[in-house]
């Protein structure tokens, strides 16, 4: 009975010990997380171990997002995680996303992660066309996130249809053009090519430099309606609040800059908005639901905040983080440099190795050549010498016939003839042999030539013989082809056939690198305009080459009104400056009577 009561408390204490703690799943843009988090957490505790666990320092422009019935909302900081309006089921699904937007990627984002977690939530935006992306601008960053997802171009590895499975345009730009997914290939493939030599981080950064200039880059739009009740959109963006035309997402009614209103407020679903000008009175709209005020609240609050600090001198905090980042990113470079280095270096050994094996090759060749024209002397060294020794052995035979002949002679010569008949015809006869041996004298004389010319072309073949056999022997024995030494610690160590030893390599960053750094930053921003002449003319040039494939009648309005904002010059930032120039009392007014 005890042990029955003991075993009750205990798993008593054990359900109410587990009640104690909740599993959350955090989708990041990167990867999903999952946390077991204590029921008495508030935001603050989650967004905190949700950033150390990620290593992100750049807090302030991240939050943490559910969804709640038609809208979203973001995680309160001061609010535990349980008394916000969010399904209760475990894990409970929170996604942590960029809340603000910065103004300039490239001088705002400081770390790596920070700068990754942008690019990859603005490409999924603008491939979900939650932004606008013209055409050309969409095959010019689509490049760029080829170059971060696959490094340097190399035709040999990156071969045609290698990004048949990647997604890198908006659907609405593929359908607005009467082209094959070949075609598309071959052009952001162009663009790639000449990315050559980016790093990762900077082939994000590059891409987000060109996002940031896009119409709706960073606009949080709502339904509005002013005092007439005119059905309007409210635009909250990192540089102000704007009013837009329903039908028209891309260019502003009206402006108002963050520097230029003092307080914002709401009462149920009317929003006030207090402007800095005291001489200009107070402008109200009014939202769709209480739920989305409070939304508009944060982002304005958020926004404001960081408009106001961009304008400051960095806290201690930003300056560390500032300094860091300018040292990693020297350190890279150096790093970078290295390896470029090596692999000149290992470009130059495998172009050497290739060198020896050609000439390795050549060598083979000349000593087969030299193999065959020894066989040949010596084949017809011996033909030579069996014709010379027939010829000496004719010329002996027709000598031992001559000695023959002339004793002959002399016989007949001393051999009496007693008659006349007898005389003649021993004298004819002796006229004959004499004649005979004159022949045959002549005809020794003539082989005892040919042998001496035989021998001759013997001595000529054997010498030729010598000299084959002398030059094959200098092939045979001739050193390998070695090319100019090279320092030791000039090559990689994994190059085969060839030892090399690398040193490590260290590098002190003194002030004079710091100086150094400084001076080539203030180099880049001058030449940051002639950049942006460059990639104008870039996307110019794209779009001239797709123009004539475009489907007119698949056009969106969007399409159409940026192509009427292209015709007419207007872009983004002289947009919003082109609508500052009023007066803030006059603004309103205007959006008054809209």
């Amino acid at each position: 009975m005890a042990s029955t009561i003991a075993s009750k408390i205990g798993l008593h204490s054990l359900r109410k010990k587990q009640t104690k703690t909740f599993n959350v799943q955090i989708a990041t843009m990167d990867a999903d997380m999952e946390f077991s988090c204590e029921v008495k957490w508030k935001g603050k505790d989650l967004f905190e171990r949700v950033c150390r666990t990620i290593g992100l320092r750049e807090t302030w422009f991240f939050g943490l997002q559910y969804a709640v019935k038609d809208t979203v909302a973001w995680l309160k900081m001061d609010k535990k995680v349980l008394d916000h309006d969010i399904p209760k089921e475990e894990p409970i699904v929170l996604y942590f996303l960029a809340k603000f937007y910065p103004e300039t990627a490239e001088e705002e984002l400081v770390q790596d992660i920070t700068q990754h977690l942008f690019f990859l939530q603005v490409k999924q935006k603008i491939l979900e066309e939650e932004i606008y992306c013209p055409p050309e601008a969409s095959v010019l960053l689509a490049s760029y996130a080829v170059q971060a997802k696959y490094g340097d171009y190399d035709p040999n590895v990156h071969k045609p249809g290698f990004l048949a499975q990647e997604e890198l345009l908006p659907k609405r730009v593929i359908n607005l053009y009467q082209m094959t997914p070949e075609m598309w290939e071959e052009r952001i493939t162009a663009c790639y090519a000449e990315h050559r030599g980016r790093t990762r981080d900077e082939a994000e950064m590059e891409y987000l430099k060109i996002a940031q200039d896009l119409e709706m880059y960073g606009v949080n739009y709502f339904f509005i309606r002013n005092k007439k009740g005119t059905n309007l959109l409210l635009g909250v963006d990192a540089v102000g609040l704007h009013i837009y035309d329903p039908d028209n997402k891309l260019t502003p009614k009206i402006s108002f800059l963050w520097n230029e209103i003092r307080n914002i407020s709401y009462s149920d679903k009317e929003f006030a908005i207090k402007p800095l000008d005291k001489k200009t009175d107070v402008f109200k709209f009014n939202s769709s639901k209480l739920r989305v005020n409070k939304l508009i609240l944060q982002l304005c609050i958020g926004n404001h905040d960081l408009f106001m600090r961009r304008r400051r001198v960095d806290s201690l905090e930003v300056q560390q983080m500032k300094a860091q980042a300018r040292e990693e990113k020297a350190r890279k470079q150096v790093e970078r440099q290295r390896l470029e280095r090596e692999k000149q270096l290992r470009e130059e050994a495998e172009r050497a190795r290739d060198e020896l094996e050609r000439r390795l090759l050549q060598l083979q060749d000349e000593a087969h050549m030299a193999n065959e024209a020894l066989l040949r002397s010596e084949e017809t060294a011996d033909l030579l010498a069996e014709k010379a020794q027939i010829a000496e052995e004719e010329a002996k035979l027709l000598a031992q016939k001559a000695a023959e002949a002339e004793q002959e002679i002399q016989r007949i010569k001393v051999t009496a003839i007693r008659t006349e008949e007898e005389r003649r015809l021993m004298e004819q006869k002796m006229l004959e042999a004499e004649m005979l041996a004159l022949k045959m004298a002549e005809e020794s004389d003539r082989r005892a030539k040919e042998a001496e010319q035989l021998k001759q072309d013997l001595h000529k073949a054997r010498e030729s013989e010598r000299r084959a056999k002398h030059k094959l022997l200098e092939i045979t024995s001739k050193s390998p082809y070695t090319p100019p030494p090279l320092s030791a610690n000039a090559m990689p160590p994994d190059i085969p056939s060839l030892s090399f030893s690398t040193e490590n390599l260290s590098f002190d960053f003194k002030d004079t690198d710091m100086k150094r750094l400084s001076m080539e930053i203030e180099k880049e921003k001058v030449e940051y305009m002639e950049k942006s002449k460059h990639l104008q003319e870039q996307l110019n040039e794209l779009k001239t080459e797709i123009e004539s494939l475009k489907l007119r009648e698949r056009e969106t309005p969007l399409d159409i009104l940026h192509n009427e904002n292209t015709e007419q010059g207007n872009t983004k930032h002289n947009t919003y400056k082109k609508l500052t120039l009023q007066s803030t009392k006059s603004r309103v007014a205007f959006f008054e009577e809209l």
